[in-house]
């Protein structure tokens, strides 16, 4: 074996005290303002339950026809009791908010500071602003009794793939996936049984994970008949398990 040794650093072996200090300073207050993202996630939204989070392209726009169906599904959503959790900026997540904003139940903007694209709509019962996307993400599934998942990009995937890895890893809890648009997503599915389950990479049961659908009201039904048999109300196993998203 080839004896070598390696030049690793490390704070301790800054050679100038005042930079080591100021890199300190820097991460600590970092770490400070992680926490406090959390902290105020934790104090506003633990008592929103049951909630629905629902994800979706930030591009499209008031005529779109995924942005009506969003505002139609997160209004039938709010009057049927369920708080609506979205990521706060325009597109489905503006239309989610709408419609929940018009409904009976709360209206949840998560939103995120980014150099472009987003802005926070002016649908928001509760509004909170996110430095750290994955804090963000944590409170999506935090307070989640189900996801519903409409046309989107990577932001979209990449939410929509988090919650499909937590489950199946068992780190979050079980929790119904209701993707919206046989059109749309169609191809996806068609591509993860032919490819990730053909090859072995996920279990054919993963996909049972997800449910697609195409109308409003198949949404709501598909999260009843869900909890129908156990009910909203978190188990204690579950509450234990979110503690270690």
């Amino acid at each position: 074996m080839l004896d070598r040794q390696k030049n690793i650093p490390s704070l301790r072996a800054v050679t100038m005290p005042e930079r080591a200090t100021s890199q300190k300073a820097r991460e600590s207050w970092h770490l400070w303002g992680i926490m406090s993202e959390f902290v105020e996630a934790t104090e506003r939204l633990s008592e929103i339950r049951p909630a629905v989070s629902i994800f979706g392209s930030a591009r499209l726009k008031e005529d779109s026809p995924v942005y009506r169906q969003t505002v139609e599904i997160a209004r039938k959503l709010s009057d049927a009791g369920f708080a609506v959790i979205s990521g706060g900026g325009p597109g489905v997540m503006e239309a989610a908010n709408r419609g929940a904003f018009d409904g009976r139940s709360p209206s949840v903007g998560l939103n995120i500071e980014l150099p472009f694209e987003q802005h926070g709509n002016d649908y928001q019962d509760i509004s909170l602003r996110f430095r750290h996307f994955f804090a963000r993400k944590v409170a999506f599934v935090k307070y989640a009794a189900a996801y519903v998942v409409m046309p989107g990009g990577f932001g979209t995937l990449d939410e929509l793939t988090e919650a499909l890895t937590l489950i199946q890893t068992r780190k979050g809890r079980t929790i119904p996936i209701v993707l919206v648009g046989s059109a749309f997503w169609r191809g996806l599915l068609d591509w993860m049984r032919e490819r990730l389950v053909g090859d072995g990479m996920i279990d054919a049961k993963d996909l049972d994970l997800m449910k697609l659908v195409d109308d409003s009201d198949a949404v709501v039904a598909a999260i009843f008949d869900f909890y129908e048999a156990r009910g909203f109300a978190q188990t204690a196993a579950e509450r234990e398990q979110l503690l270690y998203l």
